[in-house]
């Protein structure tokens, strides 16, 4: 990184300065690296630390740095795709699955959040469905982490009906993470029809929030995908990513895909 003095430009200093430093961590910095203090930065490119203090933290929104009290300011590794297409046919839990199983607790649908609860409710027309859970019906939520680079950078809640896996040891735990485990593995007994997805801009709660390292309100990409089997909602998915360190693709070459980044050569 060179030392560079900002001409008067139309656009906000910060904003210049943002695009400068952002060409300077594709070409003089590695993934993880530690960059110079402000007050060297500052120097180097001649403005107040202030402007500088704008443009890091406009590049950290982005997801192109991480800053750290105690260790300074790291280049962060490129987003993580999130394929948002139904292309893959599976079961959460099995095989290849990047999640991590945590906690199961267990309830009632009463108890789920409404969205969701009407998700279950809705049956595919067919008499020969299986009905839909009702509110008094046991309802399993499992929670599962994603972690990228040892960062956490999602979390999903699973809630699962009593129906869908009517096999689940009643000897075991009524929660936990052994619980969690065997809750996905019952699933997986099921014959998976399909699945839809939608995706939603969303404000991070604050338990996600606390597990994904960020403050409440955070801007999250909000994933909710519902599994479909025998003619009904067989599970639902509600998946929180970090907006500043995912990108969502779509189709099986990911083809297409929303990112906050500058236009690279080539999307991922």
């Amino acid at each position: 990184m060179g030392t560079t003095q900002l001409e008067t430009v139309p656009e906000p200093k910060y904003w210049h300065l943002r695009t400068v430093l952002s060409e300077a961590l594709d070409s003089d910095f590695s993934v993880g690296e530690i960059l110079p203090n402000e007050r060297e930065l500052a120097a180097r490119f001649g403005v107040a630390r202030a402007t500088l203090r704008q443009a890091l933290e406009q590049l950290e929104l982005e997801g192109r740095l991480h800053r750290r009290r105690g260790v300074g300011t790291t280049v962060a590794p490129p987003r993580m795709g999130v394929d948002v297409s139904t292309s893959q046919h599976t079961w959460p839990g099995t095989a290849g699955d990047v999640w991590q199983p945590g906690d199961c607790t267990t309830g009632t649908l009463a108890q789920a959040p409404a969205a969701v609860s009407r998700m279950f409710a809705t049956a595919a027309p067919d008499s020969a469905a299986t009905p839909a859970p009702t509110a008094d019906d046991v309802l399993h939520t499992v929670r599962r982490t994603r972690m990228t680079h040892g960062q956490p950078v999602a979390a999903e809640l699973l809630y699962v009906p009593s129906a869908s896996v009517p096999e689940l040891p009643a000897i075991e735990a009524p929660s936990g993470p052994v619980r969690a485990r065997s809750v996905l593995r019952e699933l997986q007994r099921l014959g998976l029809d399909g699945q839809d997805r939608a995706v939603e801009l969303g404000s991070a709660r604050a338990d996600d929030a606390k597990e994904l390292d960020r403050l409440p309100g955070a801007p999250v990409l909000v994933v909710t995908t519902r599994y479909l089997a025998a003619g009904r909602t067989a599970a639902v998915s509600v998946a929180t990513y970090r907006a500043d360190t995912c990108r969502l693709t779509f189709g099986a070459f990911g083809d297409l895909e929303i990112s906050h980044h500058e236009p690279t050569a080539q999307a991922s």
